[in-house]
């Protein structure tokens, strides 16, 4: 059996006693892909030991969704799963926990198949995000390193050092933004082909510590749903289930995207955001503000988080920001700023080559 580093102990400490505060007699489920077993182990027994009550723990095996997905007919993509709905719905506290092995696993999986599973299980995962305490954290693993193009070390160093910082003295700094965001209307973001004028007016914004990411170290809104006008093109490549796809181009219209490309696997792209009508509109706007994550790794729970970022999802938006878009997905675009972007809040300067003034 190995041994789990001693910084993975810290972490699974902080998502039951700071990200969910764990309590006696509250009702747990853990998901997580089986690679992450040694850290799975160290959460149940911190849960067990604060007397909350582990409804199971839920493995994924490599290539699982792979087969679900290539050999799942349409019959069985809209099929109501009503076993994990009546689960959910008697979950207080959600550990997901990734450990990925392939994170290729879905890349050529036609993107209708992912749209039409993601349609029927949308009750359910609005049930989890809105009416659960949940966490998600990803594992380091070999796979993820080499997608990272790092070794193992350099990731489970990258990791551990995303996530184990003061986070009450950031979140302090955060609610600086939040409070900033919330007084604002009109956002300017100005870049590499990149002129974007969007509306956040009346919207809650979020200080994302690590409540539901680890790493946290975001402030993320919704956007006025048809307030979004211009161009965005997106340095950091996209990753959704699985599919690369870089150089990404978005023009919007009274806030529908009107031309989207990319330099690859823009198939893929016009894809997803046809899943249905909310998928073409901004469901957030976010802030990365995590500036001990410096470079992209080609995984969006800690892409999202590069200080001197911002990133828009375009479809679902979150229903504690006041936001209303509905959509079965909600996929993350990331903008690089710190070399030669800019943003501003009614006019006013507050970002420069990923320096905020604020």
């Amino acid at each position: 059996m190995t041994v789990l580093d001693p910084r993975g102990r810290k972490v699974a400490e902080l998502l039951v006693d700071y990200s969910t505060k764990v309590r006696r007699d509250e009702r747990v489920l853990i998901r997580a892909d089986v690679a992450a077993r040694e850290f799975v182990l160290e959460l149940y027994r911190l849960v067990l030991q604060r007397g909350a009550h582990v409804l199971g723990i839920e493995w994924l095996v490599p290539d699982q969704q792979k087969t679900f997905y290539t050999y799942a007919e349409r019959h069985q993509l809209e099929r109501f799963p009503d076993h994990l709905f009546y689960e959910i719905k008697r979950t207080d506290v959600f550990f997901a926990i990734r450990a990925p092995e392939d994170l290729r696993e879905l890349e050529g999986v036609p993107p209708e198949k992912i749209g039409m599973w993601a349609r029927t299980v949308q009750p359910i995962n609005e049930w989890r995000v809105n009416r659960t305490r949940w966490v998600l954290f990803q594992y380091p693993t070999q796979a993820a390193a080499e997608f990272a193009g790092m070794s193992l070390r350099e990731f489970e160093d990258f990791v551990y050092g995303a996530c184990l910082l003061d986070w009450d003295q950031l979140r302090r700094r955060m609610q600086r933004f939040k409070r900033r965001m919330e007084r604002t209307d009109e956002v300017r973001i100005v870049g590499s082909d990149t002129d974007l004028t969007l509306s956040i007016k009346g919207r809650r914004a979020v200080v994302s510590c690590v409540e539901h990411n680890m790493p946290g170290g975001e402030v993320f809104t919704s956007v006025v749903e048809d307030s979004a006008n211009g161009h965005i093109a997106f340095d950091i490549p996209a990753v959704h289930l699985g599919n690369i796809v870089e150089g990404v181009r978005l023009e919007f219209r009274d806030g529908v995207v009107v031309g989207a490309s990319a330099e690859r696997n823009e198939a893929f792209l016009r894809g997803i955001l046809s899943t249905d009508e909310g998928a073409r509109r901004i469901g957030e706007l976010g802030i990365g503000l995590n500036y001990n994550i410096t470079r992209p790794v080609n995984q969006i729970l800690f892409d999202e988080k590069i200080g001197g970022t911002i990133h828009l999802a375009m479809g679902r938006s979150y229903k504690e920001t006041a936001g209303r878009n509905q959509s079965a997905i909600h996929w993350d675009f990331i903008k690089d700023l710190r070399r030669n972007g800019r943003v501003y809040f009614d006019g006013e300067l507050v970002m420069e080559k990923g320096r905020w003034l604020l």
